[in-house]
């Protein structure tokens, strides 16, 4: 009898890729001369990003560089929570942050699609932040990625850990 296999779904985002982009969008900013002068900046503040200018179109267009470079880096957007542009004394802020992990409504949705639409045999168990599928057979599970990432959730997943 063979043992199920099994792998995990989740929502992780590298926060050395997102270090790097982010360099490389402050590095940017610096260097371009639709920037000059426009007290331009971008850096972590915490856990969040905090984008700074003079001016609520060269705020949005510093976002835009650094959803550039993420892309670049293979960071999924959305994985990226960016709020609304804010006037703060006389600078234009936009804050942003990564989500990370799965929450539980979201699990019971793709566990869900995957009892209702995925091949028969195949168990979901939510296990925190995480989601873990199982199948005796491995070309089940390969459907079971197709049709999650055909889904197209509004959160960045990833299949790892696959037994």
């Amino acid at each position: 009898m063979a043992a199920d296999s099994s792998f995990d779904v989740v929502s992780h985002v590298d926060r050395q890729e997102v270090d790097n982009a982010l360099n490389q969008a402050a590095k940017e900013i610096q260097q371009r001369f639709d920037f000059k002068n426009t007290d331009s900046s971008i850096r972590w503040s915490g856990e969040s990003i905090e984008l700074e200018s003079n001016g609520e179109e060269r705020v949005k267009a510093a976002l835009d560089v650094f959803q550039s470079k993420l892309i670049r880096r293979g960071v999924s957007l959305k994985a990226l929570d960016a709020g609304e542009p804010r006037l703060s004394g006389k600078m234009w802020k936009i804050t942003a942050t990564t989500k990370q992990g799965i929450d539980q409504e979201m699990a019971k949705k793709i566990s869900k699609l995957v009892r209702d639409e995925g091949p028969k045999g195949v168990k979901c168990l939510i296990q925190g932040d995480e989601l873990r599928v199982s199948s005796k057979s491995r070309d089940d599970l390969q459907a079971v990625q197709r049709l999650i990432k055909e889904a197209d959730f509004d959160i960045a997943l990833q299949f790892t850990n696959y037994r």
